[in-house]
């Protein structure tokens, strides 16, 4: 048990704990690749004619949406290898990364579907009908006028989801997961719980200075493809 406060400890994680901020990084690169993927199917399925595809959609992302990270995380780790079982497939011995990224792509999936509907319904409909009447293409018409402008109403709420998830990716550990967050566990351990508040401290100073990196840079990005959208006023 502690016994005493010792801030040379914070500053001794850092070497020990960036270095595993690779693995973090890699979780989340594929969660966000493969969950806009996900997500941009599933916003499809949802403004499309199909009524069977809109309710399989909305439900998805309901469901998805209301089940909290660590028992989807959990699900997904203790279930999918239950069902793959029953196949002949034996999915035990699955690197534990493979878990969390199917994990969060779920998740992020949800979560972008809804920015990506939103973004594309903010849109002037009319704006496409006068580009196919001047002779553009549709698939011209979304290239160049609808996609661009959905893009920058969509991207506050990308970096939004973005955060979220690197914070939430924290619970890889939860199923062995050797992560920036599970290294810091394994310290922690190693010391018999020793200084386990200096170690927390230094890890909460990564993820705020990781948070605020991804914040900035998203603001510039609004900043910069906003730059050509311009608010019409009455004269």
């Amino acid at each position: 048990m502690q016994e005493y406060f010792d801030a040379t400890y914070i500053w001794d994680a850092f070497p020990t704990l960036i270095p595993f901020l690779k693995v973090t990084f890699l979780v989340v690169i594929l969660s966000v690749l493969f969950g806009s993927l996900l997500g941009f199917i599933l916003a499809a399925m949802k403004i499309g004619k199909s009524k069977i595809a809109q309710h399989i959609a909305h439900g998805y992302t309901t469901i998805l949406r209301c089940t909290p990270s660590i028992v989807l995380l959990f699900l997904v780790y203790y279930g999918v290898p239950a069902i793959f079982i029953h196949f002949g497939i034996d999915l035990n011995d699955m690197d534990k990364a493979i878990f969390v990224v199917l994990t969060f792509t779920l998740q992020f999936g949800a979560i972008m579907s809804e920015v990506i509907r939103t973004a594309y319904e903010s849109i002037d409909k009319g704006q496409y009908e006068a580009a196919v009447s001047v002779g553009l293409s549709p698939a011209q018409a979304y290239r160049r006028i609808i996609f661009p402008q959905a893009f920058v109403v969509a991207l506050p709420n990308f970096g939004n989801g973005l955060l979220e998830l690197l914070k939430e990716g924290s619970l890889a550990y939860t199923i062995g997961l050797i992560d920036v967050m599970g290294k810091a566990n394994m310290i922690i351990a190693s010391n018999y719980n020793s200084h386990a508040l200096e170690i927390y401290i230094a890890l909460s100073i990564i993820y705020w200075v990781l948070s605020i990196v991804i914040e900035q840079f998203f603001l510039k990005l609004e900043k910069l493809f906003g730059k050509g959208k311009q608010v019409v006023k009455n004269v």
